[in-house]
């Protein structure tokens, strides 16, 4: 009797410190702009968690916006999933822009943090094809039906869904709990669990689930590497670094050839930066303005402009920068003070480069027939006018080209033809 007692305190013990039913909450971190890359990590969570049995998926979320594509991937499986899923905006700081906010909405909960703010989803145009007026208007338009839609699915308030996209409306925390945009602001991730114990929600197959969060076990999923990779090279600012590791590459491939390494990091690069530049809203003039002002720091070094050239060589590299994204969202755009300094040290690298590559070009050979020429040496015999001469401890088939030369006098080399050398009386040196 008193081994039962002990054993059924133990188990119960054990049962107090587990976590609630094995239950698992799934914990995705989505920072920065939402591109194909965060749609893929989020798509793969939801889908992880639904094939492991989870019990919700949790979406952490701090973005300033991103691809309408990539956004329209996350809230489709969001708003299918077959395991309710809650975007908590946080931690405090954070914010839900732009394509955040669609994302937000189509929550089964929708959480902040205090300190976070939602809004601003005004449709950013992305690429290089220009809309034109009614174009534009027409994707304001499917925005704006569309949050409405998610709202209304949701029971959010559609009223402040389409002001946010139409007049890029944003809020803090408290106010889009009190406009009802929002379920519940949560301090911090374990208040969050705390507050979602016994919610209701209804998936998408129409089964009601109640929440039960409290202790439960989370597992935080991570971005592959192949997804994280994605994700860093869109970043406008990595994107424009590859570009002009690119060119690097493929400057010191052409002026060495055969160096090979210069040449396969150069186009690696390139081809890295233009897979970018598919997701950001690239000006090619931009990128023309980039080439020119290269071309140009090339041609200062082989032609005297007294400075001008290098002058508009800059001035083309830094304009070119400056419009390589074209964007009124600011997250998407370079800033001069990032721009500045890699400007200059793209300019300082190339007129170094280049003048050191001409003064190889222009230096003497010290090596090879065309290394002999203007070299002094001694004759052997006597040039009369042919004989031998000795030149850097070597004995040579010689012509003297100014009459007979006696043995043992100084002679300096004027001319290789064949293996023959051409020489003359040296002049006597002091």
């Amino acid at each position: 009797m008193k081994k039962i007692l002990l054993l059924s305190l133990a188990l119960l013990f054990a049962a107090s410190f587990a976590p609630a039913g094995g239950k698992k909450v799934y914990l995705l971190k989505v920072e920065g702009i939402i591109n194909p890359a965060i749609a893929s990590y989020v798509v793969r969570g939801i889908e992880r968690a639904e094939r492991e049995g989870g019990h919700c998926v949790v979406i952490q979320l701090d973005t300033p916006g991103g691809l309408m594509e990539s956004m329209r991937q996350i809230v489709k499986k969001i708003l299918g999933a077959e395991v309710p899923v809650v975007v908590y905006v946080a931690p405090s700081g954070s914010r839900a822009g732009s394509a955040g906010v669609f994302i937000t909405l189509a929550a089964h909960v929708a959480a902040m943090a205090p300190g976070t703010n939602i809004g601003a989803a005004h449709p950013v145009q992305m690429g290089e094809k220009k809309m034109d007026e009614e174009m534009a208007k027409k994707v304001l338009n499917d925005a704006v039906a569309y949050i409405k839609t998610i709202a209304k699915e949701r029971g959010r308030n559609p009223r402040w869904a389409e002001k946010a996209v139409r007049e890029s409306a944003s809020i803090t925390a408290k106010e889009a709990l009190k406009l009802k945009v929002i379920d519940l602001i949560a301090p911090t991730f374990d208040d969050l669990l705390v507050k979602l114990q016994g919610r209701k929600v209804k998936l998408a197959s129409g089964v009601v689930v109640a929440l039960d969060t409290k202790g439960a076990e989370v597992v935080e999923v991570g971005m592959s590497f192949r997804d994280r990779l994605l994700h860093t090279i869109s970043n406008p600012s990595i994107a424009y670094i590859l570009l002009m590791l690119g060119i690097y590459g493929l400057f010191f491939e052409l002026s060495n050839p055969g160096a090979v390494f210069p040449g396969v990091v150069g186009g690696i690069c390139l081809i890295l930066a233009f897979f970018a530049f598919q997701m950001l809203p690239i000006n090619y003039a931009g990128v023309a303005l980039i080439v020119l002002g290269i071309i140009l720091l090339i041609l200062e070094v082989k032609i005297t402009s007294y400075g001008l050239l290098s002058i508009g060589g800059v001035l083309s590299i830094l304009l070119g920068s400056l419009m390589l994204i074209e964007s009124p969202a600011q997250y998407l755009r370079l800033s001069l003070s990032f721009v500045l300094p890699v400007v200059i040290v793209t300019a300082g690298f190339f007129l170094f480069a280049l003048t050191m590559v001409i003064r190889a070009h222009r230096r003497r050979p010290t090596t090879g027939r065309e290394g002999l020429v203007g070299r002094r040496g001694e004759a052997r015999t006597a040039l009369a006018p042919e004989g031998l001469v000795e030149v850097f401890g070597e004995l040579w088939r010689a012509e003297a080209t100014d009459g007979e030369i006696p043995a043992g006098e100084a002679v300096e080399v004027v001319g290789v033809e064949g293996m023959k050398l051409k020489v003359k009386k040296a002049k006597k040196e002091g």
